[in-house]
């Protein structure tokens, strides 16, 4: 098809070639077959954040084993990987699987438009790389984008940035030139991106400092997982990768329920834990005792505990303070104390941004996804064939994708074994009571958690964060039921097929 041809079809347009992009791919044509699908990608290469992120020590938050493909078990050694190698496997996976042809880059899709009589989307997109326009029509949208903004990261409005003689640098925009050979770096931060960058520039810098306004919780675990070792070598490859990701993730899930339900016992285990690791004198209370409960933010992971050995050899350092002004030579804070630096990195966080800034409506009404409700946490009440690939907040990204790619396939080959083009979901219960979608307490949530859909207070509204009880709503459940209403050729969208109870 030509790329700007006007009149070209998909039955099934995947946003993003991501991590979730290439996952959503795979299932398609495996279980699929017949659907042709093309993915639209607005920058230039595969990867999405794994090709994005370029800063030093850039790795992975979770474990590999099960932030790695069902369908493709993570075969590397180290549980914590490195972003090469991530991108890597990412791009691996879409090889070998031919799914690199199908992937249109510099598309950025700006508006999606559906028609209930086409039982269609038209949608309209720019190349980014020529400015021209791009039409096409398409059955049904997987949304993979995630929900993070990937032109610029979140800055706060720090005064007097303009006064300083050094570097700044934003992690998102990392300048591939940047030397810190033997240079003072103040990292402001204290989430995934700091803790990861402080030991790598920490290894040539003169010296990094951890500037942060509270501290987060930091857990040290193995970079090579000692039971994944195990499994793979008494059970037959066929099976030891599944094993291990079984494992690993009711392991983490496990790990949660009981921080949530004994946070203050999982809260001194933690602090005892990183306290071995650090100087007996260390000020531990101050600098890695947070003021809030596990789990109410993400839990930052360092592989062999490398943080904490660069603070115990010197070579890094850790300030709880707050930044009232940029100097020419580094930051006043609150205190009054100075901090000098040659290079300054706000490692202050991203920006979320739903559906990547897709404009959708409905049979000519805008839709508002902060107004709507989500459907098993993966599709949007009252919009017909679209989907959303969104992972977890407590585990690794990817369990929640693989489910949604598996039902999203059932939904589809469903609607094709019985003639229907359109299924919405759609909420007729009065007592669901709308909630935000993520429920953690981190700052770059909470700046942005109201332009998001919501929750609501039960199932199938209800986003459960566990990937047992999704894994019985999304692969173990009837395609039919109460909620989702399905409509067909020679039927009017308000006249619902009847369903199974």
């Amino acid at each position: 098809m030509s790329p700007n041809s006007s009149d070209q079809h998909v039955d099934v347009l995947i946003v993003g070639a991501g991590l979730s992009g290439i996952g959503a791919a795979h299932y398609l044509q495996t279980d699929c077959p017949w659907a042709s699908y093309a993915i639209f990608e607005s920058r230039d290469a595969i990867g999405g954040t794994w090709d994005l992120f370029r800063y030093p020590g850039i790795r992975s938050d979770s474990d590999m084993y099960t932030l790695g493909y069902s369908f493709r078990p993570w075969d590397g050694e180290k549980a914590i990987a490195d972003g090469d190698s991530i991108l890597q496997y990412i791009r691996d996976t879409a090889t070998e699987a031919g799914i690199d042809k199908n992937i249109r880059f510099n598309h950025r899709i700006l508006g999606a438009e559906w028609s209930t009589p086409d039982s269609r989307w038209t949608v309209t997109a720019e190349r980014t790389d020529t400015s021209e326009t791009v039409q096409l029509t398409c059955d049904f949208i997987f949304s993979c984008t995630g929900y993070y903004r990937y032109d610029h990261g979140y800055l706060p409005d720090f005064s007097g940035m303009d006064r300083f003689k050094g570097t700044i640098v934003h992690p998102q925009l990392w300048p591939v030139d940047l030397d810190v050979n033997g240079k003072k770096v103040v990292v402001i931060g204290s989430g995934a991106t700091a803790v990861t960058l402080i030991p790598s520039l920490a290894q040539t810098a003169d010296h990094v400092t951890m500037l942060q306004r509270s501290p987060s919780y930091i857990a040290s675990m193995p970079a090579k997982n000692p039971v994944a070792g195990v499994l793979r070598r008494i059970l037959p490859n066929r099976v030891s990768g599944k094993a291990i990701r079984w494992f690993m993730a009711l392991m983490t899930q496990a790990f949660y329920q009981v921080s949530r339900r004994y946070p203050d016992v999982i809260k001194r285990f933690l602090i005892k834990g990183l306290g071995r690791q650090l100087p007996s004198d260390y000020d531990v209370a101050t600098h890695f005792t947070p003021r809030y409960n596990p789990w109410d933010q993400r839990m930052c992971l360092v592989p062999d505990g490398d943080l904490f050995k660069a603070i115990s050899a010197g070579s890094a350092s850790v300030v709880t303070d707050h930044v009232k002004e940029f100097t020419e030579d580094g930051l006043l804070l609150e205190s009054g104390n100075e901090l000098e630096a040659d290079i300054i990195i706000t490692a202050t966080g991203l920006e979320l941004l739903f559906l990547g800034g897709i404009n959708i409506s409905v049979d000519g009404e805008a839709v508002d996804p902060s107004s709507r409700l989500t459907y098993k946490g993966m599709m949007l009440e009252g919009v017909p064939n679209l989907a959303l690939a969104i992972g977890y907040t407590n585990a690794s990204w990817t369990l929640k994708c693989d489910l949604t790619c598996d039902y999203v396939c059932r939904l589809l080959n469903h609607m094709r074994a019985t003639g229907q083009r359109q299924c919405t979901a759609r909420n007729q219960d009065e007592s669901v009571a709308a909630a935000p979608i993520l429920s953690l307490t981190s700052g770059y949530i909470q700046r942005s958690v109201h332009l998001l859909p919501k929750q609501g207070n039960h199932f199938p509204w209800q986003v459960h964060q566990s990937y047992l009880r999704d894994y019985r709503a999304l692969k173990m459940s009837d395609i039919e039921d109460e909620v989702m209403e399905f409509t067909g050729p020679g039927l009017n969208a308000e006249d619902p097929v009847a369903v199974a109870s």
